[in-house]
């Protein structure tokens, strides 16, 4: 019976379903790779520039989307030769298969930028350079590639979109990023390159192992058609008859590219740095983008060992050497592994050595390189001839997330004024008997007790001086220098020095209890024993005025 049923069926309405229901789920994977983008950028910013980071990806997909479907798709055709034609008058199935699937490939180019750029763009700029890139300059590739433009026509060969999609992210962030300079405090006047940290290790990471699960929509739903149909009207598998092979490269590149960003990493510092591993995971996915489905399984797992390693010393040559800012490093790992990957089809290809690919695919790069950079520096360079392209010193300085969106990521800790121990407990001082802020018994004179301590301590000192009735207190986040040991960090391969630690600063103001007595409750409280515990500090006060009352002296307390 089941098989008088699938005789019955049309092959091509069964070819059409299957082949619209794949390429809607690849699309649905390549979408969640923006949240992978997201989490690895905002790893690899500082704490006060997270939401700015995150903002921006959020409105690459808003408007790039909008701007595509009114005006890039058309351009993209046009490029090709086909004319404008805007993807408004597609048919209900092509707005699957032709628009979409070209959307979220469009998407992720743009996208690629934002981490380049990171910590000093003003919003506006970038928002202008996402309508730029989502109407013409990515479209422009597409269409003299994909579209059967110029490149198409000389023989240039990119599966899945390692140059054109992830070459034109790198060089365009690269270009970028040199338009705009580096962040304040990036490099010493001397010449010297500071390392900034970005805030979080965890999110790097996370975003990595996200772009790399969604890689497979990018590399294996580039194989379109699942099935197509004969002549004499049989099925038969279309461009999936590739997928074991493309899917295979996929897998072997990541793990090749993390394994020669590991060799890299130990060349150049002699430890295993674990931001260049996640970094080379996704190089080395760029590095197969390309050439997955014509690429040997040996020459898989050499070029994206080439791309790996490669990733920290073109980092370093361009962060130390070219003085380029570039906050995510997505030159080396969207750009010159897009470049390599697409460079070594020749040389890896299951078809054997060609001279004339080699030849198409340097024109290819060529064209696609110098498009991209004249391009992307005529928007940044048109912002910033009116100072328009960057924040100014007092708002990078106080962090993106302030100055360009009026919120904080990190409220409790953000802000120098802001202090937080985690109790749950709240001291009740209104009742009982004698108060530091106001005591009825004036017997002492007014001094300051300053304690200086390590901030998980905070609460058991407010224990402390509770049971002692002085619970009034001012705390301050400060970072100081003292006797407790400078420490050695790392970010992405760069060694730093961390000598100013941080801590809090407690400040009481006592009349009627003895100043010694709160002191030794502070430094009782904060002891651990090891160097870095801190200091106490007693002062005379002069007097005091209560602005509720306009009391002074000892009631004011």
């Amino acid at each position: 019976m089941t098989a008088g049923v699938l005789a019955s069926v049309d092959p091509s309405v069964l070819a059409e379903g299957v082949n619209l229901m794949w390429v809607a789920v690849v699309c649905f994977l390549i979408f969640f790779m923006h949240a992978g983008f997201a989490m690895l950028e905002a790893g690899q910013v500082r704490a006060k520039n997270v939401a700015n980071q995150l903002t921006k990806n959020l409105l690459t997909w808003g408007i790039g989307i909008l701007v595509y479907f009114l005006v890039g798709f058309g351009i993209e055709g046009a490029a090709g030769g086909a004319g404008f034609s805007p993807a408004s008058a597609l048919a209900d199935g092509d707005w699957v298969n032709s628009w979409l699937f070209g959307a979220v490939f469009a998407m992720t180019a743009a996208t690629i930028v934002s981490g380049a750029v990171a910590g000093r763009a003003k919003l506006r700029a970038y928002v202008a350079y996402t309508i730029a890139i989502s109407a013409v300059i990515y479209p422009v590739v597409a269409g003299i590639t994909w579209g059967g433009g110029f490149l198409a026509s000389v023989g240039f060969v990119d599966f899945a979109g390692g140059m054109i999609v992830h070459g034109v992210g790198g060089i365009a962030g690269l270009t970028a990023a040199y338009m705009l300079g580096p962040r304040m405090d990036r490099y010493a006047e001397d010449g010297t390159t500071n390392v900034i940290p970005g805030h979080s290790m965890t999110f790097a990471v996370l975003g990595t192992l996200i772009l790399a699960f969604g890689w497979y929509g990018f590399n294996v739903g580039t194989t379109a058609t699942v099935f197509s149909v004969t002549e004499s009207g049989e099925l038969a598998l279309g461009g999936y008859a590739a997928v074991g092979r493309v899917a295979l490269t996929t897998t072997l590149g990541m793990g090749a590219g993390a394994v020669g960003a590991a060799l890299g990493s130990m060349y150049l510092t002699k430890k295993v740095d674990t931001l260049y591993v996640a970094n080379g995971v996704l190089a080395g996915l760029v590095a197969v983008t390309g050439i997955a489905d014509l690429a040997t399984w040996w020459g898989a797992i050499l070029v994206a060992l080439v791309c790996g390693l490669q990733l920290p010393l073109v980092f370093e040559f361009v962060s130390d050497k070219m003085k380029i800012d570039d906050v995510c490093a997505v030159f080396p790992v969207h750009g010159s592994a897009g470049v390599i990957g697409v460079l070594a089809l020749p040389f890896v290809s299951v078809n054997g050595f060609s001279v004339d690919l080699l030849v198409s695919q340097v024109i290819g790069v060529v064209v696609i390189t110098a498009w991209t950079v004249v391009a992307t520096g005529a928007v940044f360079g048109a912002f910033k001839a009116v100072g328009q392209a960057r924040v100014t010193p007092d708002h990078e300085r106080d962090g993106l997330d302030v100055s360009e969106h009026g919120v904080e990521t990190y409220p409790e800790f953000g802000r120098a004024n802001v202090a937080t121990d985690g109790g749950s407990a709240v001291v009740d001082t209104t009742e009982g008997s004698p108060r530091a802020d106001g005591g009825e018994e004036a017997g002492t004179e007014i001094k300051m007790v300053t304690a200086v301590v390590r901030p998980d301590k905070l609460g058991a000192i407010k224990q402390a001086l509770a049971e002692i009735n002085a619970p009034s207190l001012t705390v301050t986040n400060v970072s100081g220098r003292g006797s407790q040991p400078a420490k050695k960090g790392q970010w992405r391969g760069e060694e730093f020095t961390v000598d100013l630690h941080q801590k809090v600063k407690v400040d009481v103001v006592v009349a009627d209890i003895p100043a010694d007595e709160v002191a030794e409750a502070i430094a009782d409280a904060a002891k651990t024993g090891e160097p870095g515990d801190g200091k106490v500090f007693i002062l005379p006060v002069e007097d005091a005025l209560q602005v509720r009352t306009g009391v002074t002296g000892q009631e004011a307390v």
